[in-house]
């Protein structure tokens, strides 16, 4: 990690800015980057993000620029906080601005469909980075609750234990608690796969479903979250932790979830490029379900419910059909495919 140097945020949308917040908050000389200069001038200017962010104030050290070299070239972390779709194109634009010594955290939450490969790797090909410099930040983190500093909590995860530590100790603060984790691998398919997981929570709520049915679908949704996690190496305790459950239960519930609201729409009956069209700001889970299907493929892992929110997604299948077909399956061991699983050495768990 970088000795000097501000902390730089590539990405202003909503969880961007909100991350750049609880920077600028603890006292770090921190810019943010956005793609159109209107937006970094509003930042500069009013601290504010109107587009992401309306309505809740900004410290007033935060700042904004549209010029990727002011804000990559002198840090000595740089924050990536990108759709996943445009991750490996920007990466590749600002690999020779990233100092060679700085640090590169991932906010980003996907799989990528044409390489099956997960943000960091993204990050590490893309980038031509160290996996040992990057690191990620998961965890129930909804984007306007952490700008506003509403007490919560997240976990930053590197394979290499002294850095997330000196990460640990930049982001972490009264109302935002951060945890250490070395399972990159369990941490980024717990945030990626979730997403998924809460475009079903929504289409039962849309479609009026009780609360016994919500907490049976995070359950299900849970197990085969870890049961892809534990085929890939990760370590199953980390899906009971902040990027897992705590995940999970804060995408699936949460209004504020683009997720969420996605599959609530489809569960009324409205089509996907409708509920799409009104939406400023990606739903990872529609962009990632088909890569996660395919990687749980690749690994022989059964996906129940991620396979047919694919099929609702990709295929147009009926929403109702998908539900019954789903609840009128034969029933099986509770912890198929993950029972052991804590068992195995840590060497054999990926990273």
């Amino acid at each position: 990690m970088g000795k000097r140097g501000h902390m730089a945020v590539v990405g202003a949308g909503s969880w961007g800015t909100a991350f750049a917040s609880v920077l600028a908050s603890n006292h770090l000389p921190t810019v943010v980057w956005a793609r159109r200069p209107e937006l970094a001038r509003a930042i500069n200017a009013k601290h504010e993000n109107p587009e992401y962010l309306p309505g809740i104030p900004l410290p007033t050290t935060l700042r904004g620029t549209a010029d990727i070299e002011e804000a990559v070239t002198p840090a000595s972390v740089v924050v990536v906080g990108l759709p996943s779709h445009c991750l490996r194109e920007k990466m590749g634009e600002i690999a020779a601005l990233i100092p060679e010594d700085a640090t590169v955290v991932s906010l980003t939450k996907g799989v990528e469909p044409s390489s099956l490969l997960r943000m960091s790797e993204v990050i590490a090909e893309a980038g031509k980075i160290a996996r040992e410099r990057i690191a990620v930040v998961s965890g129930p983190n909804l984007a306007k609750e952490v700008a506003r500093g509403l007490p919560g909590a997240a976990v930053v995860a590197c394979p290499d234990e002294g850095r997330a530590e000196r990460l640990q100790r930049l982001f972490h603060r009264r109302t935002f608690r951060v945890y250490t984790n070395t399972d990159v691998c369990g941490v980024e398919i717990g945030g990626a796969a979730k997403n998924v997981v809460a475009i079903a929570a929504g289409i039962a709520r849309g479609l009026e479903f009780g609360d016994n049915s919500m907490a049976a679908l995070i359950t299900r949704g849970l197990v085969e979250i870890t049961r892809l996690g534990v085929a890939l190496g990760a370590d199953p305790l980390t899906f009971a932790g902040l990027a897992g459950i705590g995940d999970l239960v804060a995408t699936c519930t949460s209004p504020q979830s683009r997720n969420r609201h996605v599959g609530e729409e489809l569960g009324k009956g409205r089509t996907l490029d409708d509920v799409l069209g009104g939406m400023k700001e990606v739903a990872e889970g529609v962009k990632s379900c088909r890569a996660i299907v395919d990687l749980a493929a690749r690994h022989g892992v059964d996906m129940p419910i991620a396979s047919r929110v694919a099929r609702i997604l990709y295929e147009g299948a009926d929403v109702g059909a998908m539900v019954e077909d789903l609840i009128t399956r034969d029933p099986e061991p509770e912890f198929l495919g993950i029972r052991g699983a804590a068992a195995r050495p840590p060497a054999s768990r990926g990273r």
